[in-house]
Protein backbone atom coordinates (compact mmCIF):
# COMPACT_ATOMS: atom_id res chain seq x y z
CA UNK A 1 0.00 0.00 0.00
CA UNK A 2 2.79 2.42 0.89
CA UNK A 3 4.58 1.62 -2.32
CA UNK A 4 1.42 2.22 -4.36
CA UNK A 5 0.96 5.58 -2.70
CA UNK A 6 4.58 6.47 -3.34
CA UNK A 7 4.30 5.57 -7.02
CA UNK A 8 1.07 7.45 -7.41
CA UNK A 9 2.36 10.48 -5.55
CA UNK A 10 5.43 10.52 -7.73
CA UNK A 11 3.17 10.35 -10.79
CA UNK A 12 1.17 13.33 -9.57
CA UNK A 13 4.31 15.36 -8.96
CA UNK A 14 5.69 14.58 -12.36
CA UNK A 15 2.28 15.24 -13.84
CA UNK A 16 2.26 18.64 -12.20
CA UNK A 17 5.60 19.44 -13.74
CA UNK A 18 4.42 18.22 -17.10
CA UNK A 19 1.25 20.31 -16.79
CA UNK A 20 3.33 23.37 -15.96
CA UNK A 21 5.59 22.63 -18.88
CA UNK A 22 2.57 22.22 -21.12
CA UNK A 23 1.12 25.60 -20.20
CA UNK A 24 4.57 27.17 -20.34
CA UNK A 25 5.04 25.84 -23.85
CA UNK A 26 1.56 27.02 -24.77
CA UNK A 27 2.15 30.51 -23.36
CA UNK A 28 5.61 30.82 -24.87
CA UNK A 29 4.43 29.67 -28.29
CA UNK A 30 1.50 32.09 -28.17
CA UNK A 31 3.73 34.96 -27.05
CA UNK A 32 6.29 34.30 -29.78
CA UNK A 33 3.54 34.06 -32.40
CA UNK A 34 1.98 37.34 -31.25
CA UNK A 35 5.34 39.13 -31.17
CA UNK A 36 6.31 37.94 -34.63
CA UNK A 37 2.85 38.79 -35.91
CA UNK A 38 3.10 42.24 -34.31
CA UNK A 39 6.36 42.94 -36.12
CA UNK A 40 5.11 41.64 -39.46
CA UNK A 41 1.68 43.22 -39.21
CA UNK A 42 3.15 46.47 -37.89
CA UNK A 43 5.41 46.77 -40.91
CA UNK A 44 2.65 45.69 -43.27
CA UNK A 45 0.08 48.09 -41.82
CA UNK A 46 2.61 50.92 -41.74
CA UNK A 47 3.36 50.37 -45.40
CA UNK A 48 -0.35 50.04 -46.13
CA UNK A 49 -1.05 53.31 -44.32
CA UNK A 50 1.62 55.13 -46.27
CA UNK A 51 0.40 53.72 -49.57
CA UNK A 52 -3.20 54.58 -48.68
CA UNK A 53 -2.30 58.13 -47.70
CA UNK A 54 -0.27 58.63 -50.86
CA UNK A 55 -3.06 57.17 -52.99
CA UNK A 56 -5.66 59.57 -51.61
CA UNK A 57 -3.25 62.46 -51.88
CA UNK A 58 -2.37 61.63 -55.47
CA UNK A 59 -6.02 61.28 -56.30
CA UNK A 60 -6.77 64.73 -54.91
CA UNK A 61 -3.68 66.17 -56.59
CA UNK A 62 -4.64 64.76 -59.97
CA UNK A 63 -8.13 66.17 -59.63
CA UNK A 64 -6.98 69.70 -58.82
CA UNK A 65 -4.28 69.65 -61.53
CA UNK A 66 -6.85 68.61 -64.10
CA UNK A 67 -9.25 71.30 -62.86
CA UNK A 68 -6.59 74.03 -63.11
CA UNK A 69 -5.59 72.92 -66.61
CA UNK A 70 -9.22 73.08 -67.76
CA UNK A 71 -9.72 76.51 -66.14
CA UNK A 72 -6.59 77.90 -67.83
CA UNK A 73 -7.83 76.55 -71.14
CA UNK A 74 -11.16 78.32 -70.69
CA UNK A 75 -9.54 81.56 -69.51
CA UNK A 76 -7.18 81.58 -72.48
CA UNK A 77 -10.26 81.50 -74.68
CA UNK A 78 -11.49 84.69 -73.00
CA UNK A 79 -14.03 83.24 -70.63
CA UNK A 80 -14.48 85.11 -67.37
CA UNK A 81 -17.15 84.56 -64.75
CA UNK A 82 -17.79 85.06 -61.07
CA UNK A 83 -18.69 82.77 -59.46
CA UNK A 84 -16.48 80.35 -61.36
CA UNK A 85 -18.59 77.43 -62.57
CA UNK A 86 -17.53 73.95 -61.48
CA UNK A 87 -17.55 71.41 -64.24
CA UNK A 88 -18.26 67.71 -63.93
CA UNK A 89 -15.39 65.85 -62.24
CA UNK A 90 -13.65 69.08 -61.28
CA UNK A 91 -12.56 70.20 -57.84
CA UNK A 92 -15.26 72.39 -56.30
CA UNK A 93 -12.91 74.74 -54.46
CA UNK A 94 -11.63 77.31 -57.01
CA UNK A 95 -10.12 80.77 -56.59
CA UNK A 96 -8.67 83.31 -59.03
CA UNK A 97 -6.25 85.50 -57.05
CA UNK A 98 -3.88 88.34 -57.54
CA UNK A 99 -0.29 87.80 -56.50
CA UNK A 100 -0.91 89.66 -53.23
CA UNK A 101 -3.71 87.26 -52.25
CA UNK A 102 -6.81 89.25 -53.28
CA UNK A 103 -9.55 86.93 -54.53
CA UNK A 104 -10.90 88.07 -57.92
CA UNK A 105 -13.31 85.22 -58.51
CA UNK A 106 -14.19 81.97 -56.76
CA UNK A 107 -16.42 78.95 -56.99
CA UNK A 108 -19.67 79.03 -55.01
CA UNK A 109 -18.20 77.25 -51.98
CA UNK A 110 -15.40 79.80 -51.62
CA UNK A 111 -17.28 83.05 -52.42
CA UNK A 112 -16.49 85.58 -49.75
CA UNK A 113 -13.67 83.49 -48.34
CA UNK A 114 -10.07 84.67 -48.02
CA UNK A 115 -7.35 83.22 -50.18
CA UNK A 116 -6.49 79.60 -49.52
CA UNK A 117 -2.84 80.33 -50.24
CA UNK A 118 -1.13 83.70 -50.79
CA UNK A 119 0.96 83.32 -54.00
CA UNK A 120 3.75 85.84 -53.23
CA UNK A 121 5.11 85.81 -56.80
CA UNK A 122 5.18 82.00 -56.87
CA UNK A 123 4.82 80.42 -60.27
CA UNK A 124 3.36 77.19 -58.94
CA UNK A 125 1.44 76.15 -55.82
CA UNK A 126 1.25 72.47 -54.94
CA UNK A 127 0.73 71.95 -51.23
CA UNK A 128 -1.52 70.84 -48.44
CA UNK A 129 -3.32 73.62 -46.55
CA UNK A 130 -5.71 73.59 -43.62
CA UNK A 131 -7.70 76.86 -43.57
CA UNK A 132 -9.76 77.65 -40.48
CA UNK A 133 -13.00 78.14 -42.39
CA UNK A 134 -12.99 74.60 -43.82
CA UNK A 135 -13.74 71.48 -41.78
CA UNK A 136 -10.74 69.58 -43.17
CA UNK A 137 -7.45 70.02 -44.90
CA UNK A 138 -7.31 70.39 -48.67
CA UNK A 139 -4.74 69.87 -51.38
CA UNK A 140 -4.23 73.09 -53.29
CA UNK A 141 -2.75 73.44 -56.76
CA UNK A 142 -2.30 76.65 -58.69
CA UNK A 143 -0.54 78.04 -61.77
CA UNK A 144 0.36 81.68 -62.40
CA UNK A 145 -1.02 83.27 -65.60
CA UNK A 146 0.84 86.37 -66.75
CA UNK A 147 -1.94 87.39 -69.16
CA UNK A 148 -5.58 86.38 -68.70
CA UNK A 149 -9.15 87.57 -68.97
CA UNK A 150 -8.93 88.42 -65.26
CA UNK A 151 -5.88 90.62 -65.72
CA UNK A 152 -2.15 90.33 -65.51
CA UNK A 153 -0.32 87.98 -63.14
CA UNK A 154 -3.21 86.06 -61.62
CA UNK A 155 -3.07 82.71 -59.85
CA UNK A 156 -5.57 80.09 -60.98
CA UNK A 157 -5.98 77.82 -57.95
CA UNK A 158 -8.10 74.74 -57.27
CA UNK A 159 -8.33 72.67 -54.08
CA UNK A 160 -9.83 69.33 -53.15
CA UNK A 161 -10.62 68.16 -49.59
CA UNK A 162 -8.39 65.39 -48.35
CA UNK A 163 -10.11 62.35 -46.75
CA UNK A 164 -9.86 62.15 -42.98
CA UNK A 165 -7.75 59.00 -43.38
CA UNK A 166 -4.94 61.05 -44.86
CA UNK A 167 -4.42 62.87 -41.57
CA UNK A 168 -1.66 61.37 -39.45
CA UNK A 169 -3.64 60.93 -36.24
CA UNK A 170 -6.72 59.41 -37.87
CA UNK A 171 -4.81 56.92 -39.97
CA UNK A 172 -2.49 56.01 -37.09
CA UNK A 173 -5.46 55.46 -34.78
CA UNK A 174 -7.26 53.29 -37.32
CA UNK A 175 -4.16 51.21 -38.04
CA UNK A 176 -3.42 50.84 -34.32
CA UNK A 177 -6.95 49.62 -33.62
CA UNK A 178 -6.71 47.23 -36.55
CA UNK A 179 -3.33 45.97 -35.31
CA UNK A 180 -4.67 45.36 -31.80
CA UNK A 181 -7.70 43.54 -33.16
CA UNK A 182 -5.59 41.33 -35.43
CA UNK A 183 -3.09 40.54 -32.67
CA UNK A 184 -5.91 39.69 -30.28
CA UNK A 185 -7.43 37.37 -32.85
CA UNK A 186 -4.06 35.78 -33.64
CA UNK A 187 -3.27 35.34 -29.93
CA UNK A 188 -6.66 33.75 -29.21
CA UNK A 189 -6.45 31.47 -32.23
CA UNK A 190 -2.86 30.43 -31.41
CA UNK A 191 -3.70 29.75 -27.76
CA UNK A 192 -6.72 27.70 -28.72
CA UNK A 193 -4.94 25.81 -31.53
CA UNK A 194 -1.96 24.92 -29.33
CA UNK A 195 -4.33 23.91 -26.54
CA UNK A 196 -6.16 21.56 -28.89
CA UNK A 197 -2.85 20.24 -30.22
CA UNK A 198 -1.58 19.59 -26.68
CA UNK A 199 -4.83 18.03 -25.51
CA UNK A 200 -3.46 14.50 -26.10
CA UNK A 201 -0.52 15.36 -23.84
CA UNK A 202 -2.96 16.54 -21.18
CA UNK A 203 -4.90 13.28 -21.40
CA UNK A 204 -1.65 11.31 -21.19
CA UNK A 205 -0.61 13.33 -18.14
CA UNK A 206 -3.98 12.83 -16.44
CA UNK A 207 -3.94 9.10 -17.08
CA UNK A 208 -0.31 8.75 -15.96
CA UNK A 209 -1.08 10.58 -12.71
CA UNK A 210 -3.67 7.88 -11.90
CA UNK A 211 -1.42 4.92 -12.64
CA UNK A 212 0.20 3.30 -9.62
CA UNK A 213 1.88 0.02 -8.77
CA UNK A 214 -1.50 -1.66 -8.29
CA UNK A 215 -2.95 -0.78 -11.71
CA UNK A 216 -0.09 -0.97 -14.19
CA UNK A 217 -2.43 -2.60 -16.69
CA UNK A 218 -3.96 0.78 -17.51
CA UNK A 219 -2.89 2.52 -20.70
CA UNK A 220 -2.97 6.11 -21.89
CA UNK A 221 -5.37 7.04 -24.71
CA UNK A 222 -3.88 7.05 -28.20
CA UNK A 223 -5.09 9.99 -30.35
CA UNK A 224 -6.75 9.07 -33.63
CA UNK A 225 -4.66 11.58 -35.55
CA UNK A 226 -1.15 10.60 -36.55
CA UNK A 227 2.05 12.45 -35.83
CA UNK A 228 4.28 12.97 -32.83
CA UNK A 229 1.58 12.74 -30.16
CA UNK A 230 0.36 9.38 -31.43
CA UNK A 231 3.93 8.10 -31.37
CA UNK A 232 4.35 9.58 -27.88
CA UNK A 233 1.23 7.79 -26.61
CA UNK A 234 2.37 4.52 -28.18
CA UNK A 235 5.81 4.92 -26.61
CA UNK A 236 4.26 5.60 -23.20
CA UNK A 237 2.04 2.54 -23.54
CA UNK A 238 5.01 0.41 -24.58
CA UNK A 239 6.90 1.68 -21.55
CA UNK A 240 3.94 0.89 -19.29
CA UNK A 241 3.73 -2.58 -20.80
CA UNK A 242 7.41 -3.17 -20.06
CA UNK A 243 6.95 -1.78 -16.56
CA UNK A 244 3.95 -4.04 -16.00
CA UNK A 245 5.92 -7.02 -17.26
CA UNK A 246 8.85 -6.12 -15.00
CA UNK A 247 6.54 -5.83 -11.99
CA UNK A 248 4.91 -9.13 -12.96
CA UNK A 249 8.32 -10.77 -13.20
CA UNK A 250 9.24 -9.40 -9.80
CA UNK A 251 6.04 -10.75 -8.24
CA UNK A 252 6.48 -14.06 -10.02
CA UNK A 253 10.07 -14.38 -8.85
CA UNK A 254 9.04 -13.60 -5.26
CA UNK A 255 6.22 -16.12 -5.49
CA UNK A 256 8.47 -18.74 -7.06
CA UNK A 257 11.15 -18.26 -4.44
CA UNK A 258 8.77 -18.40 -1.50
CA UNK A 259 6.95 -21.39 -3.03
CA UNK A 260 9.92 -23.63 -3.65
CA UNK A 261 12.24 -22.55 -0.86
CA UNK A 262 9.65 -23.08 1.85
CA UNK A 263 9.68 -26.90 1.88
CA UNK A 264 13.49 -27.42 1.79
CA UNK A 265 13.98 -24.83 4.52
CA UNK A 266 11.25 -26.40 6.64
CA UNK A 267 12.78 -29.86 6.11
CA UNK A 268 16.24 -28.60 6.98
CA UNK A 269 14.90 -26.97 10.13
CA UNK A 270 13.10 -30.15 11.15
CA UNK A 271 16.21 -32.30 10.67
CA UNK A 272 18.40 -29.91 12.62
CA UNK A 273 15.88 -29.64 15.45
CA UNK A 274 15.64 -33.44 15.53
CA UNK A 275 19.41 -33.75 15.76
CA UNK A 276 19.45 -31.29 18.66
CA UNK A 277 16.77 -33.27 20.47
CA UNK A 278 18.81 -36.52 20.27
CA UNK A 279 20.49 -36.79 23.70
CA UNK A 280 23.10 -39.33 22.58
CA UNK A 281 23.94 -37.71 19.21
CA UNK A 282 23.36 -41.08 17.52
CA UNK A 283 21.30 -39.47 14.80
CA UNK A 284 23.60 -36.51 14.26
CA UNK A 285 25.56 -37.91 11.30
CA UNK A 286 22.45 -39.04 9.35
CA UNK A 287 20.82 -35.70 10.14
CA UNK A 288 23.83 -33.80 8.81
CA UNK A 289 23.85 -35.91 5.63
CA UNK A 290 20.14 -35.26 5.14
CA UNK A 291 20.70 -31.57 5.84
CA UNK A 292 23.46 -31.45 3.24
CA UNK A 293 21.05 -33.00 0.74
CA UNK A 294 18.53 -30.29 1.55
CA UNK A 295 21.22 -27.62 1.22
CA UNK A 296 22.21 -29.00 -2.18
CA UNK A 297 18.59 -28.87 -3.25
CA UNK A 298 18.34 -25.30 -1.97
CA UNK A 299 21.43 -24.43 -4.01
CA UNK A 300 19.88 -25.97 -7.12
CA UNK A 301 16.66 -24.05 -6.55
CA UNK A 302 18.52 -20.77 -6.03
CA UNK A 303 20.56 -21.34 -9.20
CA UNK A 304 17.39 -22.05 -11.18
CA UNK A 305 15.60 -19.03 -9.73
CA UNK A 306 18.52 -16.75 -10.53
CA UNK A 307 18.60 -18.05 -14.09
CA UNK A 308 14.87 -17.42 -14.41
CA UNK A 309 15.37 -13.91 -13.04
CA UNK A 310 18.08 -13.24 -15.61
CA UNK A 311 15.84 -14.56 -18.38
CA UNK A 312 12.91 -12.47 -17.17
CA UNK A 313 15.04 -9.33 -17.03
CA UNK A 314 16.00 -9.77 -20.70
CA UNK A 315 19.52 -8.75 -19.76
CA UNK A 316 21.85 -9.05 -22.77
CA UNK A 317 24.19 -12.05 -22.73
CA UNK A 318 27.10 -12.39 -25.17
CA UNK A 319 26.33 -14.81 -28.00
CA UNK A 320 28.52 -16.54 -30.52
CA UNK A 321 28.15 -18.87 -33.45
CA UNK A 322 28.12 -22.48 -32.20
CA UNK A 323 28.38 -25.85 -33.90
CA UNK A 324 25.36 -27.57 -32.37
CA UNK A 325 26.65 -31.10 -33.02
CA UNK A 326 30.04 -30.34 -31.47
CA UNK A 327 28.43 -28.74 -28.40
CA UNK A 328 26.08 -31.71 -27.98
CA UNK A 329 28.89 -34.25 -28.24
CA UNK A 330 31.00 -32.35 -25.69
CA UNK A 331 28.18 -32.16 -23.14
CA UNK A 332 27.37 -35.85 -23.51
CA UNK A 333 31.00 -36.78 -23.00
CA UNK A 334 31.14 -34.74 -19.79
CA UNK A 335 28.23 -36.55 -18.19
CA UNK A 336 28.63 -39.25 -15.57
CA UNK A 337 28.00 -42.61 -17.24
CA UNK A 338 24.42 -43.73 -16.77
CA UNK A 339 21.66 -44.55 -19.20
CA UNK A 340 23.24 -45.30 -22.61
CA UNK A 341 23.00 -42.39 -25.05
CA UNK A 342 23.11 -42.90 -28.81
CA UNK A 343 23.61 -39.96 -31.14
CA UNK A 344 23.01 -38.98 -34.73
CA UNK A 345 24.67 -35.61 -35.13
CA UNK A 346 24.75 -33.81 -38.46
CA UNK A 347 27.91 -31.69 -38.68
CA UNK A 348 28.10 -27.98 -39.46
CA UNK A 349 24.71 -27.09 -37.99
CA UNK A 350 25.45 -23.60 -36.70
CA UNK A 351 23.34 -21.45 -34.36
CA UNK A 352 23.79 -18.09 -32.59
CA UNK A 353 23.47 -18.41 -28.81
CA UNK A 354 25.27 -18.28 -25.50
CA UNK A 355 27.25 -21.53 -25.11
CA UNK A 356 26.56 -21.56 -21.36
CA UNK A 357 22.81 -21.23 -21.79
CA UNK A 358 22.61 -23.67 -24.66
CA UNK A 359 24.61 -26.21 -22.62
CA UNK A 360 22.10 -25.71 -19.80
CA UNK A 361 19.21 -26.45 -22.16
CA UNK A 362 20.88 -29.64 -23.36
CA UNK A 363 21.73 -30.82 -19.83
CA UNK A 364 18.19 -30.10 -18.60
CA UNK A 365 16.79 -32.20 -21.45
CA UNK A 366 19.27 -35.03 -20.82
CA UNK A 367 18.59 -34.97 -17.07
CA UNK A 368 14.87 -35.20 -17.74
CA UNK A 369 15.40 -38.07 -20.19
CA UNK A 370 17.58 -39.99 -17.69
CA UNK A 371 14.89 -39.72 -15.01
CA UNK A 372 12.26 -41.28 -17.26
CA UNK A 373 14.16 -43.58 -19.65
CA UNK A 374 13.98 -47.33 -19.10
CA UNK A 375 17.08 -48.33 -21.02
CA UNK A 376 18.10 -45.86 -23.74
CA UNK A 377 18.31 -42.22 -24.75
CA UNK A 378 18.77 -40.92 -28.29
CA UNK A 379 19.97 -37.46 -29.32
CA UNK A 380 19.58 -36.12 -32.87
CA UNK A 381 20.99 -32.94 -34.47
CA UNK A 382 19.99 -31.97 -38.02
CA UNK A 383 18.98 -29.14 -40.31
CA UNK A 384 15.28 -28.61 -40.90
CA UNK A 385 14.78 -25.95 -43.57
CA UNK A 386 16.11 -22.69 -42.15
CA UNK A 387 16.32 -24.05 -38.62
CA UNK A 388 18.56 -26.22 -36.51
CA UNK A 389 16.76 -29.12 -34.88
CA UNK A 390 17.85 -30.99 -31.75
CA UNK A 391 15.79 -33.93 -30.46
CA UNK A 392 16.12 -35.81 -27.19
CA UNK A 393 14.17 -39.10 -27.05
CA UNK A 394 13.78 -41.62 -24.28
CA UNK A 395 12.03 -44.99 -24.05
CA UNK A 396 10.09 -44.16 -20.91
CA UNK A 397 6.34 -43.91 -20.47
CA UNK A 398 6.14 -40.58 -22.32
CA UNK A 399 4.07 -37.48 -21.57
CA UNK A 400 0.27 -37.54 -22.07
CA UNK A 401 -0.80 -35.16 -24.83
CA UNK A 402 -2.98 -33.08 -22.51
CA UNK A 403 -0.04 -32.62 -20.11
CA UNK A 404 2.59 -31.56 -22.66
CA UNK A 405 2.27 -27.84 -22.01
CA UNK A 406 1.91 -28.23 -18.29
CA UNK A 407 5.44 -29.63 -17.90
CA UNK A 408 6.78 -26.25 -19.11
CA UNK A 409 5.03 -24.36 -16.31
CA UNK A 410 7.20 -23.28 -13.40
CA UNK A 411 7.22 -25.74 -10.47
CA UNK A 412 4.78 -27.97 -12.30
CA UNK A 413 5.68 -31.65 -11.88
CA UNK A 414 3.71 -34.68 -13.02
CA UNK A 415 3.06 -37.44 -10.46
CA UNK A 416 5.48 -39.81 -12.19
CA UNK A 417 8.23 -37.18 -12.08
CA UNK A 418 7.71 -36.63 -8.35
CA UNK A 419 7.98 -40.33 -7.75
CA UNK A 420 11.18 -40.73 -9.76
CA UNK A 421 12.90 -37.60 -8.42
CA UNK A 422 11.31 -36.21 -5.25
CA UNK A 423 14.07 -33.61 -4.93
CA UNK A 424 13.56 -32.02 -8.36
CA UNK A 425 12.80 -28.31 -8.61
CA UNK A 426 10.29 -28.33 -11.45
CA UNK A 427 12.22 -25.53 -13.14
CA UNK A 428 14.50 -27.35 -15.59
CA UNK A 429 12.10 -27.60 -18.53
CA UNK A 430 10.63 -24.08 -18.06
CA UNK A 431 14.17 -22.67 -18.07
CA UNK A 432 15.03 -24.65 -21.21
CA UNK A 433 11.97 -23.33 -23.06
CA UNK A 434 12.59 -19.72 -22.04
CA UNK A 435 16.21 -19.93 -23.20
CA UNK A 436 15.06 -21.32 -26.55
CA UNK A 437 12.57 -18.47 -26.95
CA UNK A 438 15.24 -15.87 -26.08
CA UNK A 439 17.18 -16.96 -29.18
CA UNK A 440 14.13 -17.06 -31.45
CA UNK A 441 13.54 -20.79 -31.15
CA UNK A 442 11.09 -23.14 -29.48
CA UNK A 443 10.98 -26.23 -27.27
CA UNK A 444 8.04 -28.59 -27.62
CA UNK A 445 7.05 -32.21 -26.97
CA UNK A 446 6.10 -34.09 -30.11
CA UNK A 447 4.68 -37.52 -30.83
CA UNK A 448 6.98 -40.51 -30.52
CA UNK A 449 6.60 -44.25 -30.98
CA UNK A 450 7.53 -44.79 -27.34
CA UNK A 451 8.62 -42.49 -24.56
CA UNK A 452 8.99 -38.72 -24.74
CA UNK A 453 10.37 -36.71 -27.63
CA UNK A 454 11.59 -33.19 -26.84
CA UNK A 455 12.30 -31.06 -29.92
CA UNK A 456 14.43 -27.89 -29.74
CA UNK A 457 14.50 -25.61 -32.80
CA UNK A 458 16.77 -22.59 -33.30
CA UNK A 459 17.39 -20.32 -36.32
CA UNK A 460 20.41 -21.32 -38.37
CA UNK A 461 23.39 -18.95 -38.19
CA UNK A 462 24.68 -17.46 -41.43
CA UNK A 463 28.35 -17.33 -40.48
CA UNK A 464 30.46 -20.33 -39.32
CA UNK A 465 31.90 -20.42 -35.78
CA UNK A 466 35.34 -19.03 -35.11
CA UNK A 467 38.07 -21.70 -35.20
Amino acid sequence: MDRSRRVRGRGLGEGGRRSGTRYSVRARATLVTVLVSAIVLGLALSLTGRVTRDWFRNRSQNQVERTVQELIFDIDRGRRSDPVPVGRGQADLIQIQTMNGRVIAASPKLRGRPALVVPDDTELINTKVCPDYLDRCVWAYGIRMRMSAYGRNVMVLAASPLPVLTTAWALSLLLSLLLVALLTLIGWWTWRAIGLALEPVSRVQEEMSEIGASNLSRRVPVPHTGGHFRRLANTVNDTLARLEEAASRERRFTSDASHDLRNPIAGLRTRLEGALDDPDDHGLRPAVRAALTDVERLGDIVDDLLELARLDSLAPVPVETLDLARLTRREIERRVPGTPITTRLEPDVHVRASPVRLSRVLNNLLNNAERHARSAIEVLVARDGGQARLEVLDDGSGVPEDERERVFERFSRLPESRGRDPHGTGLGLPIAREIAEVYGGSLTIQDSGSGARFVLTLPLAQDPPAP
